[in-house]
C-alpha cells in the first residue's frame, strides 16, 4: 500500500509531460488531463479508506537510511485533503474543458493550462503527502510557479498586475520558509517531520517558540489570515473562472493543512493558541466585512474566502480534539462550497455579461438552473441547517464553547456574527442579480436605443455550454453529499484529529530507535 503513496504525483507530472509534448492535440490534452486526475482521485480515495482501517502509511524514498531519506506519509487527515482536492480539480478541469473554442484561445489555452494544471495539482499532492519540511517547501514551489502561470493566462494588464502582487508575496513567503527550515535544521539537525517532534523536545521553549513563529507566519501567508491577506482580493478575481475556483478551493487550504500539521505534531503545547484565535476573530470579521462592502461577485467572494479561514484557524487554537475535527470537516467543506461558488459565478457571468451586481438582474427568470446552482452552495457557505457549513460551524461553536474562556467565547460571538453577515452577503447576490428585471429588459423600458446602428441591443450574454453546467452541478451535489453522509465523515475527521496526537504518525514514520 506504500508504493501508492507516489502515485499522485506521478499520475500529475506524467500527465503534465505528455499534456506538454502534445500542444497540437487538444483533445488528447483534455482526455489525459481527465484520466489524471480520476486516477488521483482513485488513488486518494484507496489512501482514505487503508489509513482509516489500519492507520498511517510511509513510503521512504530515495535509498537513504532513515530519516536521512524523503518521506511520503498518509494518514486520515492528509488523504482526506487529497481526495476532496481532487474531487474539486476534476470537476474544475471539465468545467474549462467545457469553454467554447474562442474562450479557450482567450482564457484558458490549451496547449499551456493543462500541463500547468496538472503541475499544480501534484504540487498539491506533494504537499498533503509531505513528511519533511523542505518536501513540502517544495510542493509549495510547484504550486507558486505554477499558479503565476495560470493567474497571468491572457496577458491582460489586470492579470499581469494582479500577478506580480501574487508572486511576490508568495517570494517573500517562501524566502521566510526557506529561513525557517534553516532555523530548524539548525537547532534540531533534521527537517522530518515525525523526527523533529522528538527532537523539538530537547529545545528550550523560547527556542521552540521562535521556531514556531516563523513557521506559523510563513503558513498564514499562504492561508490568508489576517494582516496578511490583503494579497488575496486583489489577485483572485481577474483570473479566468476555473482558475480562480481552483485557487480559492485549495491554495488557502494547503496553508491550513500546514498550520495544522506542524501545530498538532510538532508543537501540541503550543503558547500561541490565544494569538491565533485571536488572529481568528480578526480574520472572520475583518473578511465579512471586506465582502459586505463590494459589488462585483468575484470580490465579495474573494473576502469571504479570508473570512471563513478564521473559522478553520479558530478550531486549531482550541487545542482540543472536538475543535481540531470541526476544523478538519469544516476544511473539507469549504474547498467543496468556494470552488462551487467561483464556477458559478463564471456561469453568471457568462449568462449575464458581467459579475458585476450593477449590471445584473433578472437571472432567476431567465435561467432558473444557474439561480439553483448559486442558491444551494450560498446557503451552505451561509451555514443555514441541515447543510454541511451549519454543522462544521456548529462543532466549531461547540468546540469553543467546552473550552470556556472569555476569548473563546468572544469568537464565537465573533462566528456567529460572520454567519449572519455572510448570508446578508449572500442574500445581496441573490436579490440584485437573480431578482428584479434584466439589464436588456431595463433598457427597453427606458426606451434605449441601439448605439451602434445595427438595429438590436447590444448584450453580452452568452449560453451557459451543457458541459460546465455539468461540471458546477457535479461539485453542487458532491457539496450536498457532505451534508447527507456527515455522520461518517464527522466520525472520521474526529479520528483524524485523534490520530494527530496519538503518536501513530512518529510510530508509521520511524523506525523504534529513533522515536
Amino acid at each position: 500500500m506504500s508504493d501508492l503513496l507516489a502515485a499522485p504525483m506521478l499520475l500529475a507530472v506524467f500527465g503534465a509531460a505528455v499534456a506538454l509534448a502534445l500542444p497540437g492535440r487538444p483533445g488528447v490534452q483534455r482526455a489525459v488531463s481527465v484520466v489524471s486526475l480520476t486516477g488521483i482521485m482513485g488513488v486518494a480515495g484507496v489512501l482514505m479508506w487503508h489509513t482509516h482501517q489500519v492507520g498511517p502509511v510511509a513510503l521512504w524514498l530515495g535509498a537513504w537510511a532513515e530519516p536521512l531519506g524523503i518521506a511520503l506519509v498518509a494518514d486520515r487527515l492528509s488523504s482526506l485533503m487529497l481526495f476532496v482536492a481532487s474531487v474539486v480539480a476534476l470537476c474544475v478541469l471539465l468545467f474549462a474543458t467545457g469553454q467554447d473554442s474562442d474562450e479557450q484561445r482567450r482564457e484558458t489555452p490549451v496547449s499551456i493550462f493543462h500541463p500547468t494544471f496538472l503541475l499544480l495539482m501534484a504540487g498539491v499532492s506533494n504537499a498533503f503527502l509531505a513528511g519533511d519540511l523542505f518536501n513540502l517547501f517544495v510542493g509549495f514551489e510547484m504550486l507558486l510557479f505554477s499558479s503565476y502561470v495560470l493567474l497571468t493566462l491572457g496577458g491582460t494588464a489586470d492579470r499581469i498586475r494582479a500577478g506580480t502582487t501574487y508572486i511576490i508575496v508568495s517570494l517573500l513567503s517562501s524566502a521566510l520558509f526557506l529561513i525557517s527550515i534553516s532555523s530548524v535544521y539548525a537547532a534540531t539537525g533534521t527537517v522530518n517531520l515525525a523526527h523533529l517532534a522528538v527532537r523539538l523536545r530537547d529545545l528550550t521553549e523560547p527556542v521552540q517558540l521562535l521556531l514556531e513563529v516563523l513557521l506559523i507566519v510563513t503558513f498564514a501567508i499562504k492561508a490568508a489570515m489576517f494582516p496578511l491577506a490583503s494579497w488575496l482580493p486583489d489577485s483572485y478575481p481577474t483570473a479566468p473562472a476555473p482558475v480562480t475556483a481552483v485557487f480559492a478551493g485549495l491554495l488557502t487550504k494547503v496553508g491550513v493543512y500546514a498550520i495544522i500539521r506542524t501545530e498538532t505534531l510538532l508543537f501540541p503545547t503550543s503558547p500561541v493558541n490565544d494569538v491565533l484565535m485571536v488572529a481568528s476573530l480578526f480574520t472572520m470579521v475583518v473578511g465579512i466585512l471586506g465582502a459586505i462592502a463590494q459589488v462585483e461577485i468575484k470580490r465579495m467572494l474573494s473576502f469571504t474566502l479570508i473570512s471563513h479561514i478564521g473559522y478553520m484557524v479558530f478550531g486549531i487554537s482550541l487545542a482540543s480534539e472536538a475543535g481540531m475535527a470541526a476544523t478538519i470537516f469544516y476544511t473539507a467543506h469549504h474547498i467543496t462550497i468556494q470552488a462551487t461558488l467561483f464556477l458559478v459565478t463564471g456561469l453568471i457571468e457568462r449568462r449575464g455579461g458581467t459579475s458585476s451586481l450593477d449590471g445584473l438582474g433578472g437571472l432567476l427568470g431567465v435561467a432558473p438552473l444557474l439561480a439553483v446552482l448559486f442558491f444551494v452552495p450560498a446557503m451552505n457557505l451561509a451555514g443555514i441547517p441541515p447543510l454541511s457549513g451549519f454543522i462544521g460551524k456548529l462543532g466549531l461553536l461547540q468546540a469553543g464553547a467546552a473550552a470556556g474562556t472569555p476569548l473563546a467565547w468572544a469568537v464565537v460571538a465573533g462566528g456567529v456574527a460572520t454567519s449572519l453577515l455572510t448570508l446578508i452577503a449572500m442574500a445581496k447576490v441573490w436579490n440584485r442579480a437573480f431578482w428584479g428585471i434584466t439589464p436588456a429588459e431595463e433598457r427597453r423600458a427606458a426606451r434605449v436605443i441601439d448605439i451602434d446602428g445595427d438595429g438590436h441591443e447590444d448584450d453580452d450574454t452568452r449560453p451557459m455550454p451543457p458541459l460546465q453546467v455539468g461540471a458546477t452541478m457535479a461539485l453542487v451535489v458532491f457539496g450536498l453529499g457532505l451534508t447527507v453522509f456527515a455522520g461518517p465523515l464527522y466520525e472520521y475527521t474526529h479520528a483524524a484529529a485523534a490520530a494527530l496526537r496519538d503518536g501513530s504518525y512518529i510510530a508509521a514514520v520511524l523506525p523504534e530507535g529513533l522515536r
